[in-house]
């Protein structure tokens, strides 16, 4: 069980950081890929896998929230970044249409500079797309014969998009959003429809605390250790067995990141 989306840096987790990669390990996750979302943040997220070898990586990327961020300099912190052996994918990238915290446009700079560094670094993309679906596949497409791989994060999409993300080759990334049996119902019939390879699990911690679990924790923050459920919950809805499920996306996600085998 591979964790591919894991926002370290977040403050809520900055009393007990160590302690959550812990219980990360304690509940057979294999590995855990850090989210980096702004040139700060992805730095922060390197400097922390960098204490873990061999069990964390990063992500270095804008996301869409922070497009009218982008400048020269982020460029250059971002390739700078992806020089390390830590950093593995460009990312979180792409685009957000249902809050335009950034401007559409501010958005689609970003994303196609992202797109265009990614494949000069001939590195995977870990990318974000909410109410956008059209225009982020035009700005992706173009770049995808350039780039070694790429996996839409979170994917919460209909049965078209789903259908036109794995037409373009990219990997699936399913959080505890399909946990959730009023908001994720859509979600949940589309789980047997993603091949077994292209599929990827994810907690996006500490958000999307799967809805179902009992008990709650406390605190409603979400964490790595709980992946499992997650697993577990898919494997149901693609009537496979949840311990095979979880070989094969810590397979999928080890050949898409072009990681060592485990510790």
């Amino acid at each position: 069980m591979f964790d591919i989306g894991v926002n370290l840096t977040s403050t809520q987790f900055a009393k007990d950081r160590d302690q959550v990669v812990k219980r990360a390990r304690e509940a057979g996750i294999t590995g855990l890929l850090i989210t980096g979302t702004n040139a700060l943040e992805s730095q922060q997220a390197q400097s922390l896998a960098a204490r873990r070898p061999g069990y964390c990586w990063s992500t270095a990327g804008v996301h869409p929230h922070h497009a009218s961020e982008w400048s020269a300099d982020t460029a250059a912190t971002l390739k700078r970044l992806a020089e390390s052996e830590q950093v593995v994918a460009i990312g979180e990238c792409g685009l957000d249409f249902n809050r335009n915290v950034s401007e559409p446009e501010q958005q689609a700079y970003a994303f196609n500079a992202q797109l265009e560094l990614a494949a000069g670094l001939g590195l995977p993309v870990f990318l974000h797309c909410r109410e956008a679906h059209a225009r982020f596949l035009s700005i992706l497409t173009p770049w995808l014969p350039k780039l070694p791989g790429a996996v839409i994060h979170c994917f919460t999409g209909s049965k078209e998009e789903l259908e036109a993300c794995l037409a373009a080759g990219l990997y699936v990334g399913i959080t505890g959003w399909v946990c959730d049996e009023r908001r994720g119902g859509e979600l949940r019939e589309l789980m047997p429809l993603i091949p077994a390879g292209r599929l990827l699990l994810e907690t996006d911690a500490p958000y999307l605390l799967p809805r179902d679990m009992r008990p709650r924790p406390a605190t409603r923050r979400n964490e790595p250790c709980f992946l499992p459920h997650i697993v577990q919950q898919v494997a149901a809805l693609r009537g496979v067995d949840a311990n095979e499920l979880g070989e094969q996306c810590d397979r999928n996600a080890r050949e898409l990141f072009r990681l060592s085998t485990r510790e």
